[in-house]
């Protein structure tokens, strides 16, 4: 296990929480816990953690410091004001576990430097189930040295970690990732439309295509366990938070000079879907919509 005694960690959310119950468990650090919600920090305190009463506090007592939040915005609001810069001393770290903007985290990652201070970009994959198992896949983006010394930390929740290169690289990497995963969904979304239609049944056709060279991550998961049965929660990955990732694919490709129409198909359907009133569903919800054309 790495060096790091005290480990702050902000952001209890769906993936947030059972993440840091992998940290408390399997760390041997002390864990300090923030979150603007009393329950699960309730919950956490129960496993071991400790409970700071602000983000300026949580930082002032941490070495390195988790965020796992929902966006950008989120990473912003805990970044500035009495946050992370305001409050953070030489030679911590802080490593964001959320999908956001490349251009934002290396802005950030530049102001912590000048403070004597690292940031590495963690963006984490796979499901909540695997959260909660300590299965995840994380991309990282940092220098080398840095990267290895924050990744047995890292394995406290996940078996697949990549360096991806320099900061702002596991970004990238990630938003890839969902744009991808986007595109697929939503053609297994087409696809089991059409097959209702026509009157083969979508649970066949989607083991049928598990089989062959249509197999996915997606259809095993987004697939079968969503489009099919029709279910698609609410405190999930939801359509809003699709719409957003799939924006900074957008902004990358742009800032490239490259026009990715596919993808920018995809996040009109997410926006229809919007729209339509299931911003907060499970982003899978596509489907609904699509079968209703």
């Amino acid at each position: 296990m790495a060096s790091y005694k005290t480990i702050g960690f902000i952001g209890l959310g769906v993936m947030g929480e059972p993440i840091c119950r992998n940290v408390v468990k399997k760390s041997g650090a002390r864990v300090i816990a923030f979150d603007l919600s009393p329950e699960p920090l309730a919950r956490l305190h129960e496993e071991g953690a400790d409970v700071a009463g602000s983000v300026a506090t949580l930082v002032k007592v941490s070495e390195i410091v988790f965020l796992c939040l929902p966006s950008a915005k989120h990473v912003r609001s805990v970044f500035e004001g009495d946050g992370v810069l305001k409050n953070i001393r030489s030679g911590q770290v802080v490593v964001d576990l959320g999908t956001s903007s490349v251009s934002q985290t290396r802005d950030f990652a530049r102001q912590l430097q000048a403070k004597g201070a690292s940031w590495a970009d963690a963006p984490i994959a796979r499901t909540r189930q695997a959260a909660q198992d300590g299965t995840l896949s994380v991309m990282v983006g940092a220098a080398p040295a840095l990267c290895a010394s924050i990744e047995p930390l890292i394995r406290c929740f996940a078996t697949d970690v990549t360096h991806c290169g320099d900061v702002g690289a596991g970004q990238v990497t990630k938003i890839l990732n969902n744009m991808v995963l986007f595109a697929t969904v939503n053609a297994l979304a087409e696809a089991v439309a059409v097959a209702r239609r026509n009157g083969v049944d979508p649970k066949l056709l989607l083991d049928t295509l598990s089989k062959g060279s249509a197999d996915s991550f997606a259809l095993r998961n987004h697939g079968i366990k969503a489009i099919v049965p029709g279910v698609f929660p609410e405190r999930a990955f939801s359509t809003e938070y699709a719409l957003k990732d799939l924006t900074y694919a957008l902004e990358l490709a742009g800032d490239a000079g490259i026009q990715i129409r596919g993808a920018e198909l995809t996040a009109r359907i997410l926006q229809e879907a919007i729209d339509a009133g299931s911003g907060d569903a499970y982003f899978p919800v596509i489907a609904r919509h699509i079968d209703r054309a």
